[in-house]
């Protein structure tokens, strides 16, 4: 089974044994995140369409062409933009095109997938909509948008230039500053112009509405509707971008969630959140061992709503301890799948090598900016 069929199974079992009733149980599920999640989902897979992602690399990479040109490009251009759209998207993007790159200049690919794994990961920190278990967090403690990035960005940032100084030291070939003799790198041809614009626009709107502190998931709800509407597009081609995998794990996770807190089952772990340290330290441990978004749907039920410095912490916590392994994220395995299928193998030593690290020094960072 897989994670949504796991959510499934297990919620069925919780209200089949009576911990929770079946209206019980659909109340659990909270609709600001699953239509937060399915709104950027749709204006995502529009940006997707319009060639907007392949765009903007292509011609950030453009300004250089040496392997370390590249790799900070590559990560401040992945982390960017996992910071304002879902990581999951960055990643399915952007890695085709990594290997097509690295290809291109006759480059170790490895080093550059690390670092669009590590990026999109980190990057997403910063922002409430960078990847799911922040979207939970801005629904369940209502941080506005603007505070959550005045406090978390300066650690992606921080992050990326960690993961950049890293990769150098187990990568020494990356620190060439001299450009490499390279083939033309192409752009998809078939950019479809209007959409773009529509898209573009609407996506800045979104933007805007979330600076100014508008309700985040009606926001991103019009959004959508707004680029569904449209002749140029079959609405198949985008609804069929639509995780629906990702909203039944949602949805299953928020029943699970409730029916552990019903049983009080958690009550061990509250002596350790309570502190700083031991929240980060929770968060890190369950993130890797039952993944970031069950993780953070468990210890947000013991948070106190107005404690933001908690809030923040555990969106911290639960997005860099993803870096730890290759299964600590679904970033990561998007990025290791992908680069299979191409002919290309990021294997779980030469990820720890790196993430474990990474992780460590990214989570000490987060914890004394946070605290």
């Amino acid at each position: 089974m897989n994670r949504a069929t796991i959510a499934l199974v297990g919620s069925t079992a919780i209200i089949t044994l009576g911990v929770l009733s079946l209206k019980e149980a659909w109340q659990a599920i909270d609709a600001t995140t699953i239509v937060f999640l399915l709104g950027m989902m749709v204006v995502n897979a529009h940006l997707a369409y319009a060639g907007f992602f392949q765009l903007t690399l292509v011609y950030l990479l453009r300004l250089t062409h040496s392997p370390f040109g590249l790799l900070v490009l590559l990560s401040f251009g992945s982390g960017i933009l996992s910071a304002f759209f879902l990581n999951d998207t960055i990643a399915i993007v952007l890695t085709p095109l990594t290997l097509a790159l690295t290809r291109s200049l006759q480059l170790n690919p490895i080093p550059y997938l690390l670092a669009l794994a590590a990026a999109t990961n980190i990057g997403s920190v910063a922002t409430i909509s960078g990847n799911p278990q922040n979207i939970l967090i801005g629904s369940f403690s209502g941080i506005s948008y603007l505070e959550f990035s005045r406090v978390l960005a300066p650690v992606a940032l921080i992050g990326l230039v960690v993961q950049i100084a890293l990769l150098c030291w187990f990568y020494p070939e990356v620190r060439l500053l001299q450009p490499v003799a390279h083939n033309s790198i192409k752009v998809r041809d078939r950019i479809y112009k209007p959409l773009f614009t529509k898209s573009l626009v609407i996506t800045a709107g979104l933007l805007i509405s979330f600076l100014l502190g508008a309700p985040l998931a009606q926001s991103a709800l019009v959004a959508a509707a707004l680029l569904l509407v449209t002749r140029r597009l079959k609405p198949e081609r985008i609804l069929q971008e639509v995780d629906g995998n990702l909203l039944l794990m949602f949805s299953g996770l928020f029943i699970l969630a409730h029916g552990t807190q019903k049983l009080n089952l958690l009550q061990p772990f509250t002596g350790w959140i309570n502190q700083p340290i031991g929240l980060v330290a929770v968060t890190a441990i369950l993130s890797n061992l039952i993944s970031n978004v069950p993780a953070v749907l468990l210890l947000g039920a013991l948070l106190p709503q107005e404690n933001n410095q908690s809030w923040l912490l555990l969106a911290a916590g639960s997005t860099l301890a993803g870096n730890l392994t290759l299964f600590g994220s679904v970033a990561n395995l998007i990025v290791v799948e992908a680069a299979a299928k191409l002919g290309y193998k990021l294997t779980f030593w030469q990820h720890l090598r790196f993430g474990l690290p990474l992780t460590v020094v990214t989570l000490l960072i987060a914890y004394l900016w946070v605290k």
